[in-house]
């Protein structure tokens, strides 16, 4: 006979694989979408604030959303394998030192906000792959060194080569401007 410990884990695993949830953390600002019904139409209405509170407890996990609407603060608790949760999506990870963020309820205006995570990402994927030992791989070919070396030097000479002519034409120009006047003299 299955216990409620494993009922629950069960159910949790069947919710999950129905639909995924984003990892997010107190401080954070989600967007909750949350499902009403009105007679017999369904429509999908959005709580956005920030998380002030997160409970993992199997399928009783629940977390606490705070926003300030027209000036009063409103909390809404909602369960996370709840059916009337539609989708949680995070707009904004906030930098916090604690998991219960109870004191934003005493806070109004610039003292209740709440720094931005910064996410550093490098932006390069490394992957490490095994390469077999070849002399190749080892020791390059003479022959390939001695291509290399005159490409570097053409490169190095060839801003060289610009720059000379440019300086030519600066001198030029008055010049041609010294002979047109005589001419017209």
């Amino acid at each position: 006979m299955k216990t409620i410990e494993e009922i629950n884990q069960s159910n949790v695993k069947k919710i999950i694989s129905e639909r995924k949830h984003p990892d997010f953390f107190p401080g954070d600002i989600i967007k909750v979408g949350v499902r009403i019904t009105e007679g017999k139409r369904d429509r999908i209405q959005y709580f956005e604030g920030v998380c002030i509170a997160k409970k993992n407890r199997d399928i009783n996990s629940s977390f606490t959303v705070r926003k300030i609407s027209f000036g009063e603060g409103v909390e809404r608790t909602f369960a996370l394998y709840s059916p009337i949760v539609d989708t949680i999506k995070v707009v904004r990870s906030g930098k916090v030192r604690r998991a219960k963020l109870y004191y934003l309820r005493d806070r109004t205006g610039k003292s209740a906000r709440i720094a931005e995570k910064i996410k550093k990402k490098i932006g390069i994927d490394i992957e490490t792959k095994i390469q077999q030992v070849t002399e190749e791989n080892v020791m390059p070919e003479s022959g390939e060194k001695t291509e290399e070396l005159p490409k570097e030097e053409a490169k190095a000479e060839a801003p060289k080569v610009e720059s000379k002519p440019a300086q030519k034409n600066v001198p030029e120009k008055p010049e041609q401007s010294k002979e047109k006047k005589e001419q017209k003299k």
